[in-house]
């Protein structure tokens, strides 16, 4: 529960510079002794999960084209409190590469079979980009099942659709959504030019250069170069915007009713500002949206330390 004091609703920008630095190193993340890889199965494939920890469940959700490596700095301090969780979705790295199943419905389930499958009836669910929106479809869709709900610079799915139709700066910022629907092109494109398609999102997308590293970049692009990634992760895409996704994204809603928290990078460029203009509306339960300033897209690796404290602080609530 909540503490009584909370208000309901507060934004607030974080002062990065304010919070104690916690050991984030990539020399400590590289060889971290204590994180374990296993499968799970779940809705009819297996999810490759990277875990540490024990206590209650927190389970991180990657985003577009990431994989498990991108909670990199959160695995290791969330993990001091919390039993970790942390699964390449479906599609991507060593998870199963269905040829179906990219729909928010179905993404959601993965992730409910995958809490079941550890052994818990509710988890802490923390997701950023494309891992924000499962997040916040999960806690529209199995809210018996979630505890706290945390988004990193993701905008509601709902949002998100009626904004492509009527905010001509995010449609702009759009463009490689609609480039992504000609099937088997874009594919063809990115893997002839992968090194620059991944430095180009991520270092060249970044506010503060110094987040990815050379060997960063490299473990990107190799986890993306394995058979059937690039068109898995593309088809996130192409299944939001078919009819039947298009539609559902204009149905009624049950408000979340999960204590809620919104961390977003102020200088997102992939993602406009306005996305975060009353998007307390989606959710009935206790609401902190926190801004971060000089920070772009990629929230948790651009200020680690910042994201690591607000979560804790959040999660242990």
């Amino acid at each position: 529960m909540m503490r009584s004091t909370l208000k309901r609703y507060t934004i607030q920008r974080v002062d990065p510079l304010s919070f104690p630095k916690f050991c984030v190193s990539n020399s400590m993340i590289a060889f971290c002794s204590g994180w374990q890889h296993r499968y799970v199965e779940t809705n009819q494939i297996r999810l490759h999960c990277v875990t540490q920890g024990e206590g209650d469940l927190v389970v991180l959700l990657h985003g577009f084209p990431e994989f498990w490596y991108s909670w990199r700095f959160q695995i290791p301090f969330l993990s001091r409190y919390f039993k970790v969780v942390v699964p390449d979705l479906r599609g991507y790295n060593d998870s199963d590469k269905p040829e179906r199943g990219y729909d928010l419905d179905t993404l959601s389930t993965d992730i409910q079979g995958l809490i079941a499958g550890l052994g818990y009836r509710q988890a802490h669910l923390v997701g950023h980009d494309w891992g924000g929106a499962i997040a916040w479809h999960f806690a529209h869709k199995f809210p018996e099942y979630l505890n706290r709900l945390a988004i990193l610079n993701a905008p509601h799915p709902h949002r998100f659709i009626q904004d492509l139709s009527s905010n001509l700066d995010q449609l702009r910022r759009s463009w490689y959504l609609l480039a992504f629907q000609i099937p088997a092109l874009p594919e063809w494109l990115i893997q002839q030019n992968l090194t620059a398609f991944v430095k180009g999102l991520f270092q060249a997308q970044a506010i503060r250069k110094g987040a990815f590293t050379r060997r960063d970049t490299e473990i990107y692009q190799a986890a993306l170069a394995k058979p059937g990634v690039l068109s898995s992760a593309l088809n996130y895409y192409r299944q939001f915007l078919l009819p039947r996704g298009w539609m559902q994204q204009w149905v009624r809603l049950d408000p979340v009713t999960a204590p809620t928290l919104v961390l977003w990078g102020e200088e997102d460029t992939l993602l406009s500002r306005q996305l975060i203009q009353g998007i307390e509306r989606y959710v009935s339960a206790p609401f902190q949206l926190k801004l971060i300033p000089h920070c772009g897209h990629w929230a948790q690796m651009e200020t680690p330390q910042t994201v690591n404290r607000e979560l804790l602080r959040f999660l242990k609530a």
